[in-house]
């Protein structure tokens, strides 16, 4: 009964309906300042992936962890992208005279 498997499918799919009810009661105008803090989250995730990715001997696991190194890298670099794009509205444009 206390397969690990088992245990870690459980917080996988109680995190992920968690966190889907989460981001779907956000509403659209906190949306992007979230992301910011959201960056930061998957910057951690990025660390703990390249650790999970270290070992020498190619198996599942380290598999999972490239292909969570690459996803949270997307995520990054991709929230910045649109946090930044999302400043660049609030700027002031120069009046050309």
């Amino acid at each position: 009964m206390n397969d690990p498997f088992i245990t870690a499918l459980f917080v996988f799919v109680l995190a992920a309906f968690a966190g889907f009810e989460v981001i779907t009661k956000v509403p659209p105008t906190l949306h992007t300042p979230l992301m910011s803090g959201a960056n930061a989250i998957s910057g951690i995730a990025i660390l703990g992936a390249l650790v999970v990715a270290g070992d020498r001997d190619w198996n599942v696991t380290v598999i999972l962890g490239l292909v969570a190194v690459v996803l949270a890298t997307i995520n990054v670099v991709g929230g910045f992208l649109v946090t930044d794009r999302m400043l660049q509205m609030f700027k002031k444009k120069e009046v050309k005279a």
